[in-house]
């Protein structure tokens, strides 16, 4: 059955439970390693999701050694400290600014190269956006195959930059702790908006 003719079916409401209604941000984990296999499927699930012109900017980069972490550890605002060293991975998600390098194999229907080329501001715009994308899909498809996530944004990305991407051509975006959360260690969760205070159909 070709793509075009599979009938699509709303996932069961067990599917929904682990990526959206019991999936929380962990702060706390269990002392449980995650397979390098296991992230290579994470990537490979989460590299499928659209970006514009299939430019796919994001980079990622798995810290899971004791010396890697030791290298990140002074860039981390100081709340995130423990977590992430306690973290059995940390993913710097990053946007690799020359992106469009890769362009003619990615999208050969089209010559976008061009249009990236030379233009700083048109390129940090891009890859900030479907960056950013890349990065949640990187965290619905941790969640898809049983890893819990802790997304955070509290570090010195320049420091981050300066230890892990000298060359200057990746760029650190966000930072997101992988492994099996301690749920005894949870808060609450926090409210969400209501439908009627975010959303306008018209």
């Amino acid at each position: 059955m070709s793509e075009s003719t599979t009938t699509k079916h709303p996932l069961p409401d067990a599917a929904l439970d682990q990526l959206f209604r019991n999936a929380r941000t962990y702060s706390a984990w269990l002392p449980k390693p995650v397979a390098p296999e296991l992230l290579r499927e994470v990537y490979e699930l989460a590299r499928l999701g659209p970006t514009s012109a299939n430019s796919a900017p994001a980079r990622f980069v798995f810290v899971i050694t004791p010396e890697g972490k030791e290298r990140l550890k002074p860039a981390l605002a100081q709340g995130n400290v423990d977590k992430t060293m306690a973290a059995p991975v940390t993913a710097i998600v990053a946007n690799d600014i020359e992106f469009y390098e890769h362009m003619p194999r990615l999208f050969p229907q089209a010559e976008m190269k061009q249009y990236f080329v030379g233009k700083p501001a048109l390129v940090e715009q891009h890859v900030l956006r479907n960056g950013s994308l890349q990065g949640a899909y990187l965290i619905m498809a941790a969640r898809a195959l049983g890893l819990d996530c802790g997304p955070m944004s509290g570090f010195d990305a320049d420091k981050v930059n300066a230890e892990f991407f000298p060359d200057g051509k990746w760029k650190a975006n966000f930072l997101v702790n992988l492994g099996y959360g301690d749920a005894s260690r949870l808060h609450p969760r926090n409210p969400r908006l209501e439908f009627e205070e975010a959303v306008r159909i018209v």
